[in-house]
């Protein structure tokens, strides 16, 4: 029995290994009648993995589980400043608050510079997206042209400035076009209302607010103030969408409140502007100050420009000549000759010989305009007798005459915050020849600015002590200042006297004389230098002077280079400028007439001057 069963249990293992293979086959084609193998009979379930390579897989899936970890404690807790910064430049902006810069005003609080409300157009070229339609339509609100549009959206830099400064007003429109890359930033643009006639006072700042020139350069300091900071996080189009922490904030900028009279400045600028034309002159400068307290009232020049203005052109136009640049005043200066004779003794009615008008010195001829004879010391500076002023400089050593122009001024920088204020040529006297000396004495040899000369007539108005010119604004009611005696008081009075004649009848200028106001004053005509000599048919025309000639409130210098009219004396040039100045500003500061209004008082013809 046993051997009977033996081969039948081997046929049905064999038959079960054949459907076993069959089935298998079958799964494996996908096809009906497949009949699952049980998993613990699978061929190859049955192999054994080796050790070594099981273990290898986990050490390497555990390998890089510490290396991820390792890897997130650097990141956040070793190197997470170094990460936090990158992140940050990305993302995080710095970015300062600007203070207000400071007004500057005029002394009665007039704007004369501000700063307005305004927009800027900023731009990333790498994300501006717009048709040509639009670009036509940003450029022109932007006040571009499209071809300088497309010149600042041309850069690789991720922020550019298209236009700084524009009008507040314009935002909406500039935003209604819906431009991506394009964002309109608030900003501040300078505004200077007072517009060309103060210009060359003021100045002008740059986009970024800083100071260009004049009182916005020298006082940009105190005018800026100091900005403040904040910190925001703004999103990949430049957008803000947090601040971080507490903003600094800003400190704005002083105020700054000057001398200037602006009714006075616009007057003055605009009767110096009417003469220049009439003149067809190459330009003029106009100086107003207050003989008391040496305050500047009017500073004006022509031509000027506009402070919004750019280029060398319109920079040339502002610059402030009253102050910076310098001339041989002539005759200006034949009242200090006078003036240190008489302070050394010398009657002010001795007789001075001028002979035929000539005199020699050296082998050079000095001439008066013509003849006048025998003049006593007030008729020399009436008549503006360049003989008789030599001869009267020739009784005074060089020294002492070169100590009387330095006393007053001349070869001395004024001590004023402006940018490029001129010192003016006095040469020491131990190198004057007598030649030098005579010429000296009636202003040739020698250079000023017109606010110099300005200056040096205070001791006229102040009987005898020099006032220091400021352009800050001196508190109400201080009255006259303290200044330097330079002359004797009397002498002082005396001079002043003389020079009311000058200005008067018999005199070189009758044309200055004032509707209601007494005044006192002199002419000055030089020939314009060029190279080592002087300029066929160029001259300055120039007329400094005081008023009210008895008891002098203001000191007003008015200069005409290169007169081209049918005359180009100072008497008949500069000296109606200085009347209708005269007689705006007295009334401007409420000074009362001191003389009754009479009219034709321009009938006495003008004497001559000598040149």
């Amino acid at each position: 029995m046993i051997g009977a069963r033996g081969p039948g249990k081997g046929a049905r293992a064999t038959r079960e290994a054949a459907t076993g293979a069959r089935s298998a086959r079958l799964i494996g084609r996908g096809l009906p009648g497949a009949r699952s193998m049980p998993n613990s009979t699978s061929p190859l379930l049955a192999s054994r993995t080796p050790p070594g390579r099981s273990q290898f897989v986990v050490a390497l899936v555990a390998l890089a589980f510490v290396g991820l970890a390792a890897r997130a404690v650097w990141v956040q807790w070793v190197d997470a400043g170094f990460y936090q910064r990158q992140g940050d430049k990305r993302v995080v902006r710095s970015e300062d608050i600007p203070a207000g810069r400071g007004r500057i005003l005029d002394r009665h609080g007039a704007l004369l510079a501000t700063s307005v409300p305004a927009i800027d157009l900023v731009a990333d070229p790498q994300a501006f997206a717009a048709d040509g339609a639009q670009r036509r339509a940003l450029a022109r609100l932007a006040g571009m042209t499209p071809t300088a549009l497309e010149r600042r959206l041309d850069s690789p830099s991720r922020f550019v400035y298209l236009k700084r400064g524009l009008d507040a007003e314009l935002r909406e429109r500039i935003e209604a076009l819906g431009l991506q890359g394009l964002r309109v930033e608030p900003s501040l643009r300078r505004s200077y209302p007072a517009g060309a006639s103060v210009a060359p006072i003021v100045g002008l700042t740059d986009v970024e607010h800083k100071g260009l020139e004049g009182l916005e350069l020298v006082l940009d300091g105190a005018l800026r103030g100091r900005d403040g900071a904040r910190t925001v996080v703004r999103d990949r189009y430049g957008r803000v969408i947090e601040q971080v922490g507490e903003p600094l904030a800003p400190l704005d900028g002083e105020d700054l409140r000057l001398s200037i009279d602006l009714a006075v400045q616009h007057h003055a600028y605009q009767r110096l502007r009417d003469a220049v034309d009439a003149q067809r002159a190459r330009g003029g400068s106009a100086v107003v100050l207050d003989a008391r307290s040496g305050e500047i009232l009017a500073l004006a020049n022509v031509p000027s420009a506009e402070p919004t203005a750019r280029g060398p052109a319109a920079a040339a136009a502002r610059r402030n000549r009253a102050l910076t640049d310098i001339f041989e005043p002539g005759s200006t200066v034949k009242p200090f000759t006078v003036a240190l004779a008489l302070q050394r003794g010398v009657p002010a009615g001795r007789i001075v010989d001028t002979d035929d008008g000539t005199i020699r010195i050296g082998g050079a001829t000095i001439r008066d305009h013509r003849p006048h004879g025998p003049l006593t010391v007030a008729e020399v500076l009436q008549k503006s007798s360049n003989v008789g002023t030599v001869k009267l400089a020739q009784q005074i050593p060089s020294a002492e005459l070169w100590a009387m122009l330095s006393a007053v001024g001349i070869g001395r920088k004024p001590a004023l915050e402006f940018p490029g204020v001129a010192t003016g040529v006095l040469r020491p006297h131990a190198g004057w020849r007598p030649v030098e000396h005579a010429t000296m004495s009636y202003g040739y040899g020698l250079s000023v600015s017109l606010l110099q000369l300005a200056r040096a007539y205070t001791v006229f108005a102040n009987d005898g002590v020099l006032v220091a010119p400021t352009l800050r604004a001196r508190d109400a009611g201080a009255g006259r200042v303290a200044g330097t005696r330079v002359l004797d008081a009397a002498v002082a009075r005396q001079v002043r006297a003389m020079l009311r004649q000058a200005a008067g009848a018999g005199g070189t200028a009758p044309r200055a004389q004032a509707l209601g106001y007494s005044v006192a004053g002199k002419t000055g005509t030089a020939r314009k230098q060029e190279g080592k000599g002087y300029a066929s048919g160029k001259y300055r025309a120039s007329f400094v002077g005081l008023a009210p000639a008895d008891d002098p409130r203001i000191v007003v210098a008015v200069l005409v280079d290169e007169p081209r009219g049918r005359v180009f004396y100072g008497g008949e040039v500069a000296a109606p400028v200085f009347a209708e100045i005269v007689q705006h500003t007295l009334r401007q500061l409420g000074v009362p007439p001191d003389l009754e209004v009479a009219p034709a008082i321009h009938a006495a013809p003008a004497v001559e001057e000598s040149l």
